[in-house]
């Protein structure tokens, strides 16, 4: 079984076909599928997506990218929607320092905020960081979470061993699938097997394969395909390795 831990099954862009979506999935292996949200409103459509199907977990959060949406007032509506359904995670939640014009203190407001949440509930985090692996990274020092996972990790070696020394799984998909990914895949075949998870982040970060093209779950198989042909192993032993180090930073996936 493949677990992915990272993908947005309620966008807009699965609105023509997501049962079929979502059915090539679970032909593909995929035997879970954690749906993270990005704003207040957006939850109740999460929310939505993980009643309809059996192998999508939710995720409660508000997204760095869409901080002209949140407000004071969504924090609080957070803790009541943990309380009615205990999510996963924490999740989406960081800092983006690649998309100009996103103000990094009202980011990095709702990123602490957020960690402090989890930090009361006791649940791991999914952490968006462009371009933000270090601010990220001190607040992870200073608030104590139970670990979680750096979403789509493209930093350096440094920061890839402080994230995993802090309790935390690196999330590799589509990007390192890319020939040119040249840092990406020396990361990917170096870091030890223990510290990755599989993710597709779909309707983004396609892999290679699909091009420009919409990114789905069903493309997690050849994603762990991909990153057994690096690593020199058999697809097998990746999709139990990465799926055991899912259960092992979501406990709630048990």
């Amino acid at each position: 079984m493949l677990i992915d831990t990272h993908c947005h099954l309620d966008a807009g862009e699965f609105e023509p076909d997501r049962d079929a979506v979502y059915e090539r999935a679970v032909a593909a292996g995929v035997g879970m599928e954690i749906v993270p949200a990005v704003t207040e409103a957006g939850c109740d459509s999460v929310a939505a997506c993980c009643r309809r199907y059996p192998c999508c977990l939710p995720a409660w959060g508000l997204h760095p990218m869409y901080i002209e949406v949140h407000h004071q007032r969504h924090l609080a509506a957070l803790r009541h929607r943990i309380d009615a359904w205990r999510p996963v995670a924490i999740g989406e939640i960081g800092l983006d320092l690649f998309v100009e014009g996103l103000d990094f203190a009202t980011q990095n407001f709702f990123y602490t905020e957020q960690l402090k949440i989890a930090r009361d509930y006791d649940l791991p985090v999914l952490l968006h960081g462009r371009r933000a692996n270090d601010p990220i990274l001190k607040q992870l020092r200073r608030f104590k979470v139970r670990g979680g996972i750096a979403h789509a990790f493209s930093g350096s070696r440094q920061q890839a061993d402080e994230f995993i020394r802090l309790g935390f799984k690196l999330g590799f998909g589509g990007a390192f699938t890319w020939e040119r990914a040249t840092r990406l895949r020396t990361l990917a075949v170096e870091l030890p097997l223990s510290a990755i998870v599989l993710e597709t982040d779909s309707p983004d970060i396609p892999p290679a394969w699909v091009g420009k093209g919409r990114n789905e779950p069903a493309e997690l198989a050849r994603i762990a395909e991909t990153l057994a042909r690096l690593r020199g192993l058999p697809p097998e032993e990746v999709a139990a390795r990465t799926t055991e180090n899912a259960r092992a930073v979501l406990p709630g996936l048990s």
